[in-house]
């Protein structure tokens, strides 16, 4: 079999990892040369050791779940970095198709306020309990340019913020940022307006990779290039929400923040309590304006 040019057999059949065979590296064990994987990897002094040799160098060594590698927020570094990104993904395409399927479960999933406008009561909207439509219209699209742009987002920005935060950490910058979003265009759009999308996650998404990127001092000129290109389109195009976006961006920056700048010490606490914050505030938000549309 020919082999391409510049490249060595060795590159082409990596070891497995001695723990997990069906994982490839090309990491060893600096005490015992044995091929480790990612979640198998504890930093020692000088590379990688493998938890075995960790257990027995000393007596004392640490457990292998205590010591595993740690991304900069104090996530578990894992095989794939990707995981969560790829199912929230699939759980928009998911709904995309079932919309495409039936095309009145958009109107059950969007964000209405309160529908039949005043005087009337309403009868559906989160403003009549629907509180569910905050978190169904993140998932929710109904135009295939929509979710295509708005899944190439969540892949070029999500995959790597995942990979830097951790799966718990991504996972709640994203949830915060896509609830303030939906939040914020409750509290300031027309109560009749169906909004819909994962733009306001993304956009956290956006504000969370900004405070990261300058947190490891990279250049922010893209980053921030991209985000006001963005905005451009957000503000000059008919039929975005725009509360959405600004919702989400906001939110992100400012759980990114907590999560990149939490001191080690009392780390979980200032990333979590930073969410939470976040989540109160939208809460309030959501009883305001309920209060206002009955």
């Amino acid at each position: 079999m020919n082999q391409e040019a510049g490249t060595s057999p060795e590159a082409q059949n990596l070891p497995g990892c001695y723990r997990h065979p069906d994982r490839e590296t090309g990491i060893r064990c600096t005490r015992c040369e044995r091929p480790i994987c990612p979640e198998c990897m504890v930093s020692a002094s000088v590379g990688f050791q493998c938890p075995e040799c960790v257990r027995d160098g000393g007596g004392s060594g640490p457990a292998p779940a205590t010591a595993k590698p740690r991304t900069i927020a104090g996530g578990t570094v894992t095989a794939d970095p990707r995981l969560f990104t790829k199912i929230l993904i699939g759980i928009n395409i998911a709904v995309f198709i079932a919309i495409q399927a039936k095309a009145s479960l958009a109107a059950d999933l969007s964000l209405v306020g309160a529908w039949p406008p005043a005087p009337f009561q309403p009868t559906e909207g989160v403003a009549d309990g629907q509180y569910y439509r905050l978190v169904t219209s993140m998932f929710a699209h109904q135009e295939i340019w929509h979710i295509g742009f708005n899944m190439l987002s969540l892949w070029w920005l999500g995959g790597p913020l995942e990979a830097a935060l951790g799966r718990a950490r991504y996972l709640a910058v994203y949830f915060v940022s896509g609830l303030a979003g939906s939040a914020l265009a409750y509290l300031l759009a027309s109560p009749v307006t169906q909004t819909l999308g994962a733009s306001g996650a993304i956009f956290g998404l956006f504000g969370a990779t900004a405070v990261l990127m300058r947190r490891l001092n990279y250049d922010l000129r893209p980053i921030i290039a991209l985000l006001v290109i963005n905005l451009i389109f957000t503000f000059s195009w008919s039929g975005i929400s725009w509360q959405a976006h600004i919702g989400g961006l906001v939110a992100g920056i400012i759980t990114g923040y907590g999560m990149v700048h939490a001191p080690r010490e009392r780390r979980a606490l200032v990333q979590y309590g930073t969410c939470a914050l976040v989540l109160l505030v939208i809460v309030v938000m959501i009883v305001v304006r309920t209060a206002q549309l009955t």
